[in-house]
């Protein structure tokens, strides 16, 4: 039996996947409308910006972790700490350009940093993620810093301290236990909770 498809010259359309890469466009402009309100102040439109892109993360995460041989349940680690990026971060988003690259490489970068901390490896081609990455100007930095500050002020130590080593300046989970005087367990637990909170932190503002 033959099979055969659709063709726009020489070049063989499916339809299936087509469809499916326009819906994914799609929603990516809304999610970018969003944004740019959010940026702007607007709360409800954050709101419905982090409603509607967490599903799409947390499933990005899964698949990056299969393909890095992680276990799914560093996924759900992986999404809150791209959370809090975004969160971060967000005000270093170029509304010109588009928003999937901008998210696939936070993911790539959180999904990286979770490897790294249990002592696994993973590396992202740097020319995959170049031309989404640029240095903050000063007056980003010093945004970055205060809303740094603001979100950690909603945690309790050792909470606040965990998620600034871990999460912000890259420290190791075994290095956060031992200054710390806390089982490695123990840290993991405070991060994954303290990171939810906030998640959920970012919805109420």
């Amino acid at each position: 039996m033959r099979i055969s498809f659709p063709s726009r010259g020489n070049k063989v359309v499916f339809p299936n996947v087509e469809k499916e890469t326009v819906k994914q466009a799609a929603r990516e402009e809304e999610w970018a409308a969003w944004l740019r309100l959010a940026i702007e102040g607007d709360a409800q439109a954050y709101n419905r910006f982090l409603t509607a892109v967490t599903p799409h993360l947390r499933a990005m995460a899964r698949r990056r972790c299969d393909q890095y041989g992680a276990p799914p349940s560093e996924a759900e680690d992986v999404v809150q700490e791209v959370l809090l990026a975004i969160h971060l971060k967000r005000g270093t988003w170029d509304p010109a350009r588009p928003l999937g690259p901008w998210l696939t490489t936070i993911v790539r970068n959180k999904l990286v940093d979770s490897l790294r901390r249990r002592g696994r490896h993973g590396s992202v081609p740097i020319d995959d993620v170049s031309d989404f990455l640029e240095a903050a100007d000063e007056t980003h930095e010093a945004a970055d810093r205060l809303d740094t500050e603001t979100v950690l002020a909603r945690l309790k130590d050792p909470q606040r301290d965990i998620v600034r080593s871990i999460s912000i300046e890259g420290e190791g989970i075994r290095e956060t236990a031992a200054r710390l005087k806390m089982t490695e367990g123990a840290v993991r637990v405070a991060l994954h909770r303290a990171l939810k909170s906030l998640a959920a932190f970012y919805r109420s503002d």
